[in-house]
């Protein structure tokens, strides 16, 4: 008995509140820095317990910081006719280098959580790579948060710009010739159909998991560790300038709903929801449905490692019986010291093939 009441009282503090919270017991980290003197300070607690929605919020307050701050930008910069080319500085692919370096950079900065910086890709990755549930939505709210307060602080350094362009005080929602609502979230174009939004919405998501998983699987090519956040660099610049123009290419709640709400309290009004027939829920809603369905079909056609859809019936006869999914892809999440490693710290621990595989599927 004695013994059992030792190794509970062993158990470090934040292992606890980790695990209550839905995160693996060890945090991310090097192993020589969790155990560093430091650790005993107020604040390098909290961060030892909140490590990874730390890292997705500043993960995806960068990618809306750069992708809200380049529309900014260009849009009100249009009628400029001392910037360079007497055009305004920028255009649209300036936009879209940006949300794709703002992706690149995300990813970076999460590294240590998976680098999702995307509700969809959080969901698809417990739905197909073992990623436990219960992280879910302690992920969803980081990475809500950090849209959010990305495209406050974009409003800050860009309102008197927005008042030079729109007028002060004056605020309004596409399709006004001047609307300004665009910077932070998307808006379909003035001549679609609610059908053709959401076709456009579930294409591009659809693309990007797809593509995500292929960038991570090491059966496949692979893009390793230290070029997958340049992976994603193209995938994203690619999609803008193939898919943009329609929608927008939301491709995440987080990038949409976040900057949306912002612009609603800060005097957009109610236009930034009824807009486009009501449009808002559509890149609320179709990244999710998309990002599964590309996750489907890249399991489905070309992964030959676990996945539920590697299990009988196509994964199907789980759901008919009820059985437990089959595979072991709670180990890349379990209480291991190994598997929660940075990184680059499990590159240079992984002794196969198959523990890579296993061990980075986290990404967006």
């Amino acid at each position: 008995m004695d013994n059992q009441y030792s190794e509970i009282i062993d158990v470090p503090y934040h292992h606890v509140i980790r695990t209550r919270l839905g995160l693996a017991p060890q945090p991310p980290i090097d192993e020589e820095h969790e155990d560093a003197h430091y650790q005993g300070y107020v604040w390098s607690r909290i961060r030892l317990v909140l490590r990874e929605p730390f890292s997705e919020f500043w993960g995806t307050f960068i990618l809306i910081l750069f992708g809200d701050a380049s529309v900014a930008q260009v849009m009100l910069t249009q009628e400029f006719t001392n910037a360079p080319g007497g055009k305004g500085f920028g255009e649209y692919q300036s936009v879209t280098w940006s949300w794709a370096i703002g992706v690149m950079l995300g990813v970076y900065v999460a590294g240590g959580s998976g680098g999702h910086i995307n509700p969809a890709v959080t969901f698809t990755n417990c739905l197909y790579r073992g990623l436990p549930w219960r992280r879910f939505p302690i992920y969803f709210l980081a990475q809500f948060l950090g849209g959010f307060c990305a495209s406050g602080v974009v409003y800050a350094n860009y309102v008197a710009a927005i008042n030079n362009f729109e007028g002060d005080g004056r605020r309004t929602v596409p399709p006004m010739k001047k609307a300004t609502a665009g910077i932070f979230c998307t808006y379909p174009a003035s001549f679609l159909p609610r059908a053709n939004m959401i076709v456009s919405e579930f294409v591009v998501s659809t693309v990007l998991m797809f593509v995500v998983f292929a960038l991570q699987d090491d059966s496949n090519y692979g893009a390793g560790v230290a070029l997958f956040p340049m992976g994603m660099f193209f995938l994203v610049f690619a999609i803008g300038a193939s898919f943009g123009f329609q929608t927008g290419y939301a491709l995440n709640f987080a990038r949409d709903f976040g900057p949306r709400l912002m612009s609603y309290f800060v005097g957009y009004g109610h236009e930034v929801w009824s807009a486009g027939g009501y449009y808002f829920w559509i890149p609320m809603v179709i990244p999710f449905l998309g990002c599964a369905f590309g996750g489907l079909l890249y399991d489905l056609f070309i992964y030959t490692g676990e996945s539920p859809v590697n299990t009988p019936w196509i994964g199907t006869k789980r759901l008919v019986q009820g059985d437990a999914l089959p595979i072991a892809h709670s180990s890349r999440h379990n209480s291991s010291r190994q598997d929660t490693r940075t990184p680059s710290r499990q590159n240079k621990r992984m002794s196969s093939r198959q523990d890579k595989r296993i061990t980075r599927v986290e990404f967006v």
